[in-house]
């Protein structure tokens, strides 16, 4: 990820200034281009639950992969959801509402209480004293050798690949999302209790028709390939070796966008199924930009294209880092933990 230069105060104020008008005009939501994702992301997803109705019936081998098709439409799903959070996707505040409530419903995420989430990680993502709500758990290597043995323990598993891609995202979806935050308001409690209702609704609803096992079965499926790879996305976006961390006094939003979140550069059909979301430092620096006005959002600003693209290789590397180390303000992985306590 390239860096920027330390500025002074007003030189960095103007150029955030600059950056947000460049920005700016791809703020504009389309009710065109909105209806048009969820006809053909909602659509191809109800189509293939009932390929999957039919197809269980003579052969598994066939409905699997049905299943497994259909996680990568629910991240498409979530996407749309995720912009409805952030009230970008149509220009109608209800509009937002009622589409982020149903497709928090097809993703069991409560709309309000993630929205307020998700608004927290906006305002702090880089933060490193604003860590704790809506990011990924990470320590820096001196609270990491200062902590317990009990807490390095739970802080290795948290971040092993097997627990956080594996059973992470059911625990996520199917737990955590039933668990109002303790810091949560009281309309954002209820909504979460009012979304589990609605699961439950569903799920009733739809073992009606393919029988509980079946359901369970392919809803699992579908949960844990869509949530695996909305994880893993995340998880790139914010966890890349130079990536951007500073303490609340010497923070800067813009610097977090541009340099704490990745250009994860993917191939096209990826990118597709992922709603643009790679380019997630355009997101960061504008919230307000719908997913499907990133990419030419990317193209109109030199200074967006000068960030160095992590690619579908290259993020892979990301699987080893554990820790931020402010000595050599990168993230570093266990085996350099330890030439650090030798050193």
């Amino acid at each position: 990820m390239t860096r920027s230069a330390v500025t002074p105060a007003s030189t960095e104020a103007n150029d955030n200034q600059r950056l947000r008008a460049i920005a700016a005009p791809f703020e504009k939501s389309s009710v065109a281009k909105a209806v048009w994702q969820m006809v053909n992301t909602l659509g191809p997803f109800a189509l293939i639950w009932v390929a999957m109705y039919f197809t269980r019936n003579f052969s598994w081998w066939l409905t699997i992969p049905l299943a497994m098709l259909n996680g990568l439409f629910l991240v498409r799903i979530f996407i749309i959801f995720h912009d409805c959070g952030h009230g970008s996707f149509f220009v109608s505040k209800k509009a937002n509402t009622v589409v982020g409530f149903v497709t928090g419903l097809l993703t069991f995420t409560p709309y309000h209480h993630w929205r307020w989430e998700h608004s927290v990680h906006h305002a702090s993502s880089g933060n490193l004293d604003a860590r704790g709500i809506g990011d990924i758990w990470t320590m820096t290597v001196n609270e990491y050798l200062a902590a317990s043995t009990g807490r390095k323990l739970c802080y290795r598993l948290a971040r092993n690949p097997l627990i956080l891609f594996g059973l992470g995202p059911i625990f996520l979806f199917a737990v955590l999302h039933r668990v109002p935050a303790r810091t949560a308001k009281p309309r954002e409690r209820r909504e979460v209790h009012l979304m589990t209702m609605a699961v439950i609704l569903m799920g009733i609803g739809m073992s009606q028709v393919f029988g509980w096992r079946d359901y369970l079965i392919l809803q699992a499926v579908v949960l844990m390939v869509g949530g695996c790879a909305g994880l893993w996305m995340f998880y790139v976006q914010h966890q890349f070796e130079d990536v951007y961390w500073e303490k609340d006094a010497q923070w800067n939003h813009n610097r977090a966008a541009l340099e704490g979140s990745s250009y994860y550069q993917l191939p096209s059909i990826l990118q597709w199924f992922s709603g643009n979301i790679g380019f997630h430092h355009i997101h960061h620096l504008n919230s307000r930009i719908p997913n499907y006005n990133l990419e030419r959002a990317y193209f109109a600003c030199p200074e967006f294209q000068n960030v160095q693209p992590i690619t579908l290789w290259s993020s892979l590397k990301t699987i080893r880092l554990r820790l931020w180390d402010s000595r050599t303000r990168r993230m570093i992985g266990y085996r350099e933990l330890r030439q650090y306590q030798l050193a």
